[in-house]
Parts: structure tokens; C-alpha cells; sequence
């Protein structure tokens, strides 16, 4: 049985994207970094558009982060908040915020802001001024600070490698929580994605790169979040299987 949807909205919906910025946290028993979370993006948001929303996609939370969504919702007329009574992973909660947002540029970005909130404007005109339909933060180019364990620093590398390699990908980092879209291709591409967590980053910038969509990848500062929810060994074993699954579609069934 697919979880009941609850979606608690304190702004009339807008249909034919009227908003500028539809920007969605992901969010899976974050209560303790959903306040400030939600209010420094507010503030951010502020400083380029007024033009915007928040959806709070929270995923079957148990800590009280659906109740404090809930309480962010009737403070900020901007925030939204969609709740899963089940926790089905990252990128279906992503696929779902998508679906009801009403922006023309669509954002999102992981709730412990680890990639540093001054580079949102950039992140948004990368689609709204600059005319691309993809934008992603990276950590691995020469230009951007990245502050993490020598582990996760390599194992990174060596998942972006295989990605590129295997993929045809030419991007540097598939995998920073710091993206933005252009409403039309993202949902020409979210029927095929079959990811349902950490992977629909990959498979959503391997399938725009493959379909000829332009990319832009922009330089950040970044700090690991204190409380990461990657289990290093487990999350990269799975994600290679997931890449070698991809490799299989794309390129020998072809779809």
C-alpha cells in the first residue's frame, strides 16, 4: 500500500510555475537543524528574489521533525510542508516535492547547508539568467574549498572516476546536495529515473548529460555536515552496484 500524503500548504498553489524558485529540503529526522536551516535559507532566498517558495519533503521522520515542519509551515507563509507516513529514500521524496512545486527554476539542497548559502543566487541564475537547465555545486573543482575526512574525500573521487568512466559523464562531482533545474527538462527526465535515494543525484546529471542538456557546475565552499547520514562502507557499495545497474541500461539495453 502506498503511504498516505500528507501535504500542508500555507500558500494558494500555483499552477504554470508563476513562482521564480520552488527550493525543497529534503529532510529525515532533522529536527534539531530544521529551524535554522529554514530560516537562513529564507534569509538567502531574500537577498535575490521575492519570488519563491520552501517545501520541507519530509520522509517518514520518528524525531519530531514532522511536527516541527508542520510548526515552520504556519509560521512562514513561503514554507511548505509534505509529509510521508513512510520513509521511501531521498530521491522519491525529491521526485514527490517536485511534482507539487510551482516554481520555474526547482531547487534543492541538504538541510545541514553544508555547501555555504552564498552561492544559492549563483546556483538559481545558472538556469534563470545564464540559460542553463542543469546546475550542480562541486566540490572537486580547482576553484572550490571542500572540508571533509581523508576517507570521504577519497572515496568520493574514486565514485565520480567510475561514474565518469563508466557513465560518459563529464562532470566533476555528481553527487553535491547543492542543485538546481529548469522545470521542463527536469521532468522530461524524472519518469525514466528510477533511483529512490542517494543515488537519483547520479542518475538524474548522468541521464541530462546523456540527453544533451546543458550543465553547469559551480565552485563552493563546503563542510561536511557533524551528523551524516552516509554509512561509508555500506553507501558505497550500494551506490557501485547502483552505477553498474545504470551502466547496464544505458548502455547495453539502452534506455
Amino acid at each position: 500500500m502506498v503511504p498516505k500524503l500528507v501535504l500542508r500548504d500555507m500558500i494558494t498553489p500555483k499552477t504554470d510555475a508563476q513562482l521564480l524558485v520552488s527550493l525543497v529540503l529534503p529532510a529525515y529526522n532533522e529536527v534539531d537543524c530544521l529551524n535554522p536551516a529554514v530560516e537562513k535559507t529564507i534569509q538567502a532566498l531574500n537577498e535575490f528574489t521575492d519570488s519563491y517558495e520552501i517545501i520541507i519533503a519530509e520522509d517518514g521522520s520518528t524525531d519530531g521533525t514532522a511536527e516541527r515542519s508542520k510548526e515552520l509551515s504556519e509560521r512562514y507563509p513561503c514554507v511548505r510542508h509534505i509529509h510521508r507516513e513512510q520513509r521511501l529514500g531521498r530521491g522519491t521524496a525529491l521526485n514527490n516535492a517536485f511534482t507539487h512545486s510551482n516554481g520555474r527554476v526547482l531547487v534543492y539542497m541538504d538541510l545541514d547547508l553544508a555547501t555555504d548559502l552564498r552561492f544559492l543566487k549563483p546556483l538559481v541564475e545558472a538556469i534563470s539568467v545564464e540559460g542553463y537547465d542543469f546546475a550542480t555545486g562541486s566540490r572537486m573543482l580547482k576553484e572550490s574549498t571542500a572540508s571533509r575526512t581523508f576517507s570521504r574525500g577519497f572515496s568520493s573521487k574514486t565514485y565520480n572516476f567510475l561514474v565518469r568512466h563508466l557513465l560518459g559523464s563529464k562532470l566533476m562531482d555528481h553527487q553535491c546536495g547543492f542543485k538546481s533545474f529548469r522545470r521542463e527538462p527536469l521532468f522530461a527526465l524524472l519518469g525514466k529515473v528510477k533511483a529512490t535515494h542517494w543515488f537519483w543525484d547520479t542518475e538524474v546529471m548522468v541521464r541530462a548529460h546523456n540527453c544533451g542538456y546543458r550543465i553547469k557546475e559551480i565552485p563552493v565552499e563546503w563542510h561536511s555536515g557533524r551528523d551524516t547520514k552516509v554509512n561509508l562502507a555500506k553507501d558505497s557499495w550500494n551506490m557501485f552496484w547502483q552505477i553498474m545497474g545504470l551502466w547496464w541500461t544505458l548502455k547495453i539495453k539502452r534506455k
